[in-house]
């Protein structure tokens, strides 16, 4: 087996970046690599096909890092997902598929065979490609967590897997943070940890230099590279930690988009093409003012449909999303935002946590129902459908749309029509080649500032 370990000092700390890039660079030199998660958390999945040629469900960051790969995404590729429905309480996906839920009680015992899938999944790939890239969740060093752990170290034990610690310089204390992340492990895992890598670095690396050279001497291990902060550097697979970060400011833009942040929003990446076009201002909203001015307003998916409709009520933003549509201005709901726009939501058998039945906004003349059964399937040109509500009933009506098909703004042709029809602009941007563009600048900047020769070595 040929693999490597890409830990993080915390969420969010760039292990995505890095996995990604390194997924790139190493298929650029030839090299048959797969990336692997062996457990994410997330409600931002993409559709794929498992062995069967059957639907399955995987985070979109490893189907993300599968085309920097230039590999076919599949299931193995993120064995477990699991995706929060309370703070509490997760719906869980297991090789593609739903497979229960786990709750925070039996957060331990809960998961034991969910480590077995997992583990058995990356020796797979292993099996199967030159080198697996894994990425890890979190931190290594939650030590509470450690017996149950199959993410991360307890991941690397199972495979042998040299380790690499990322660290993001630009939230202050990286060297604390790789020294406190060391010292937390114990002697095995200690042993499996190879080095850092320091991301988010702006300055003169010359002033970071004998920090570098400080933290190697006390760890006794080696700093593969710093990589640098970058004002293009985001994927279309991240997390809604920083919604507002995706943000990107146009000088020219003559439309707002205003899409409404749901507490357990979900596929929020179906905006990132709208976020490419120059003429429009893309802007996340939780208040009424917020898309009180707004020339489009989005309502994208959910994880929690019923749930979020009743905190779009109590905070007036139903109100708000109705005058809008009434004064004739164009409203567009993705999945759970399609719900939404419907005369009644029905989930009799409790899918999404408790028997009941909710009106919808009444903008559309049409009902959802909850069933056990989720529809997995993807589209041509793109799109892909992940839900368990069944839409029945019309889709438009005035400037109301209305769909439940993910990702299909990501085409070109689609988005074109949409924006003529709804805002009297053209559309003035390729998705496709801003995210091949992304992910060759994520594997020029891994060539340029890591060492990927002593990488790939470590993997092998």
């Amino acid at each position: 087996m040929s693999g490597l370990l890409v830990a993080g000092t915390t969420s969010d700390a760039g292990k995505s970046v890095v996995t990604t890039g390194l997924c790139r660079a190493l298929a650029r030199r030839g090299v048959r690599v797969a990336p692997y998660k062996a457990q994410n958390m997330s409600n931002n999945s993409m559709v794929v096909l498992d062995a069967d040629g059957r639907g399955a469900e995987i985070g979109r960051a490893q189907w993300i890092q599968a085309l920097a790969a230039r590999a076919t995404p599949e299931p193995a590729m993120n064995p477990v997902l699991l995706k929060p429905g309370s703070d509490r309480r997760s719906h869980v996906v297991v090789m593609g598929h739903p497979a229960g839920e786990v709750h925070a009680t039996d957060f331990v015992d809960g998961r034991r065979h969910l480590a077995v899938a997992a583990h058995a999944a990356y020796d797979d790939l292993a099996a199967r490609y030159d080198v697996v890239v894994a990425e890890g969740a979190g931190s290594p060093a939650e030590i509470n967590l450690r017996s149950s752990d199959y993410v991360n170290m307890g991941l690397a034990q199972h495979a042998g897997l040299p380790t690499v610690v990322v660290g993001d310089i630009d939230r202050g204390g990286v060297f604390a943070a790789f020294y406190g992340t060391l010292g937390l492990l114990d002697d095995a895992d200690q042993r499996l940890v190879a080095g850092f890598v320091v991301n988010k670095f702006r300055g003169d690396l010359g002033l970071l230099r004998p920090g570098l050279d400080e933290i190697e001497r006390r760890t006794d291990r080696r700093v593969f590279g710093v990589l640098p902060w970058h004002p293009d550097l985001w994927l279309d697979s991240e997390d809604a930690l920083d919604l507002e970060g995706r943000r990107v400011a146009s000088t020219t833009a003559t439309r707002r988009v205003a899409v409404v942040r749901f507490p357990r929003i979900s596929n929020f990446t179906d905006v990132d093409a709208l976020g490419l076009e120059p003429d429009l201002d893309v802007v996340f909203a939780s208040t009424p003012a917020g898309i009180s001015d707004a020339d489009l307003v989005v309502l994208p998916g959910t994880r929690a449909t019923i749930a979020d409709l009743a905190w779009l009520r109590e905070r007036g933003l139903d109100a708000a999303v109705l005058a809008h549509a009434r004064a004739g201005r164009p409203v567009l709901g993705i999945c759970g935002g399609c719900q939404m726009l419907g005369r009644e939501i029905a989930d009799p058998d409790g899918v999404e946590g408790g028997a009941q039945t909710v009106p919808g906004l009444g903008l559309l003349d049409a009902t959802t129902t909850f069933v056990a059964e989720k529809v997995l399937r993807l589209h041509e040109p793109a799109g892909y459908e992940i839900h368990h509500g069944r839409f029945d009933g019309e889709r438009g009506r005035g400037m109301v749309t209305g769909t439940m098909v993910h990702g299909a703004l990501e085409d070109d042709a689609n988005r074109d029509a949409f924006l003529r029809s709804a805002l009297d602009v053209p559309s003035r941007a390729s998705f496709p080649a801003a995210r091949e563009r992304r992910l060759d600048l994520l594997g020029d900047l891994v060539e340029e500032h890591l060492d990927v020769d002593a990488l790939l070595e470590l993997a092998r």
